[in-house]
């Protein structure tokens, strides 16, 4: 049966947003484990701020997570679009740090980002440019 999303979202209120489902939960641990299995080390985690991507974030289990008002839904937000995926090149462009950013934001956002449209489950890894700027450089999808 295919579930229909509530017409009205709320950031504020994940009863009015599409939330993930116990395998969307069961695959967020998992991606988690296969990162730290890997090796990858996280250093900071970045959120859009909508339930399932805050939810995914926290599943990882990679360390706490911070909700990134940037990084939120581009496809109900369509009026702040340009600014939303302004704002969040600038917040990757801005990134310094010795390990690994992790963004979990929305298929749409990343797609604008990367030209990437992500399947579930996939992450798209991003490299900075030396000349500023970032580019996509790889994808991980969860078997």
């Amino acid at each position: 049966m295919r579930r229909v999303a509530p017409a009205i979202r709320r950031v504020d209120d994940c009863a009015t947003q599409r939330n993930l489902s116990a395998k969307g939960r069961a695959d967020a641990a998992r991606i988690g484990a296969r990162l730290r299995s890997e090796g990858i080390a996280v250093e900071r985690i970045l959120s859009s701020p909508w339930c399932r991507c805050m939810d995914t974030a926290t599943l990882l289990q990679l360390g706490s997570v911070e909700a990134e008002q940037t990084f939120g839904n581009v496809v109900v937000l369509s009026g702040q679009r340009e600014s939303l995926i302004a704002g969040a090149r600038a917040v990757i462009d801005k990134w310094t740090g010795s390990g690994t950013l992790l963004v979990v934001t929305h298929g749409a956002n990343i797609q604008a980002l990367t030209g990437i449209s992500p399947a579930s489950r996939e992450i798209v890894v991003v490299r900075k440019r030396s000349g500023g700027g970032s580019e996509a450089v790889g994808r991980l999808i969860l078997d």
